[in-house]
């Protein structure tokens, strides 16, 4: 049976990128690929009345060092390479666009890897253009026809459009997955989404 599996994500959580990280153990266990669907984080949380865990559980006594510790667990369960952006958090609006126009240009698979590396393996400040523009020339890009293309206006549409449709199916936050549109959110529940895939499957 033929599955779709979809990853929402936005390159401003750094769960997102920890799950993007595992992403590839699974599709060599099941032979399935995930599609990649950008969304603005900041409209999910408008669109949902949510917040950020740091803003969320802000004042809730040892939450935050949970979550943090977490956090660890996984990122040594995985063998991950993660440095915790200075300049966080960090206005994804631009970048988020040039993911969708990454896609739209055929080159999203290389783009992705490169801006999540660039937020939470090597993190530059990636709502200045002058620093995204260099650090994307840096990893092979055109920095200035990327950037360009973050201001076409069919561009703004499909991220605004992804968006809301995602809200509309059950998006909150960042990182999401849909199985065969079941909904499954957080890199803590990827080893549902393994299963749900397989399940799927037979």
């Amino acid at each position: 049976m033929a599955v779709c599996a979809e990853f929402h994500f936005d390159f401003g959580s750094p769960n997102a990128y920890l799950a993007h990280r595992v992403i590839p153990e699974i599709t060599a266990r099941t032979g399935v690929n995930f599609s990649y669907i950008p969304v603005l984080l900041g409209g999910v949380f408008k669109a949902t009345n949510n917040a950020s865990p740091m803003v969320q559980f802000q004042g809730i006594r040892n939450k935050n060092e949970y979550q943090s510790l977490e956090m660890k667990r996984f990122i040594a369960r995985h063998s991950i390479a993660f440095t915790r952006n200075p300049h966080f958090p960090v206005n994804t609006i631009t970048i988020m666009r040039g993911a969708v126009a990454a896609e739209m240009d055929g080159i999203m698979d290389r783009y992705v890897d490169a801006v999540f590396d660039l937020m939470w393996k090597t993190p530059q400040k990636l709502d200045d253009p002058a620093v995204t523009k260099a650090a994307l020339d840096a990893a092979g890009f055109d920095g200035a026809t990327i950037l360009a293309r973050t201001q076409d206006q069919a561009v703004k549409d499909r991220l605004l459009e992804n968006t809301e449709a995602s809200v509309d199916r059950g998006t909150f936050g960042s990182p999401t997955f849909y199985i065969n549109g079941d909904i499954y959110f957080g890199k803590d529940r990827l080893a549902d989404v393994e299963q749900a895939i397989i399940a799927a499957k037979e």
